[in-house]
């Protein structure tokens, strides 16, 4: 047993190792790169592979089995509870086309596992005729091949939430998401301010604290006013906080937040605070606007996290550069069933 540990870890430990130093650095150097996200699954699979060497024998296979069936597992619940979860979020927000996405995505995954079903079905009694089998397969590999990548998305931003911070910041930005009733907080935004309350405490030079956020139309005050009231009710000192109150997206958060860090002299180190779903997305945001920063996602309701994290990916995916790869990996990878088809 031992000599087999020792061999293992001497022909694949250094695999291993590197993988893992790799994703790490990566993300850290820049954690808005959709690439890190499949580098990640990457080194899940290393990992896996690492382990299993750890046993000797049928040891290995038994492991490796136990892997898939987890895998397989998984996979198999995955609609179920992304159905669940669509029907309690309904049940206690509202009935809006946000809130259909985890409802929707698990209808999506579900009708490709029944056409997975079905396919194998017709590999044991040939139930399609012509290329009735092929389209199946089409559907089966469309839904394989955006699960995946909503999988990876989904991964990494969970990831990136256990990256360790040097809490050593000079300004701390806060995202707003909009007043309960026009002027009250609502949870998901107290739970950012309070997060962004435990990164200033931790600073041993207290950084500013820049709420971001404008007034809207069903609004009494901005979402920055509301913010620099909570955090002053909290103890924040006022000449600490400097609003930015004039802007009505995440993106405009950021041009506007820069400009104030940009207008002030010293050094810039800045952390960047919102919901855990919205880091991603934030971080790809500052890059394109020139923000060198820190993302550090404050707590959210599990129940409305899927939901939102889909919401998030489906902007991501939206983008002109992301969405044009994407569609190019798609085709490629269902070129052969599509020539097949043409026949």
């Amino acid at each position: 047993m031992i000599d087999t540990i020792v061999d293992n870890i001497q022909s694949f430990g250094m695999v291993f190792a590197f993988m893992w130093a790799l994703t790490i650095i990566c993300t850290l150097w820049r954690p808005q790169r959709y690439f890190n996200s499949l580098l990640l699954l990457l080194t899940i699979q290393v990992t896996m592979l690492f382990f299993s060497g750890f046993f000797a024998g049928d040891g290995r296979a038994y492991f490796l089995l136990a892997c898939f069936l987890i895998v397989m597992l998984g996979l198999l619940l995955t609609p179920v509870l992304l159905i669940i979860n669509g029907i309690q979020l309904i049940r206690r927000e509202s009935l809006c086309a946000a809130h259909l996405l985890s409802l929707g995505l698990g209808l999506f995954v579900g009708i490709g596992e029944l056409a997975a079903v079905g396919y194998v079905l017709h590999l044991a009694s040939g139930i399609f005729d012509g290329k009735g089998h092929l389209w199946l397969m089409l559907l089966i590999f469309t839904v394989f091949y955006f699960s995946f990548l909503v999988l990876s998305f989904v991964i990494y931003s969970l990831f990136i939430q256990f990256m360790p911070h040097i809490m050593d910041f000079n300004y701390v930005i806060i995202h707003g998401c909009g007043l309960a009733g026009g002027e009250k907080m609502t949870k998901l935004l107290s739970e950012r301010v309070d997060k962004a309350i435990k990164v200033y405490e931790k600073c041993r030079v207290k950084p500013i604290i820049i709420p971001s956020g404008g007034q809207g139309s069903d609004e009494k005050l901005s979402e920055a006013q509301g913010m620099k009231n909570y955090l002053l009710e909290h103890g924040v000192p006022e000449e600490d906080i400097i609003l930015e109150d004039r802007s009505a997206t995440t993106r405009e958060n950021l041009i506007n937040s820069k400009a104030i860090i940009d207008a002030r002299e010293g050094r810039k180190k800045t952390a960047l605070v919102s919901s855990n779903y919205h880091i991603y997305r934030c971080l790809r945001l500052a890059r394109e606007v020139n923000l060198k920063c820190t993302g550090i996602g404050s707590h959210v309701a599990f129940y409305y996290w899927p939901s939102a994290l889909i919401r998030e990916f489906i902007a991501v995916f939206l983008t002109r550069r992301f969405f044009i790869w994407s569609m190019i990996g798609y085709l490629l990878f269902v070129s052969p069933l599509l020539y097949a088809l043409t026949l």
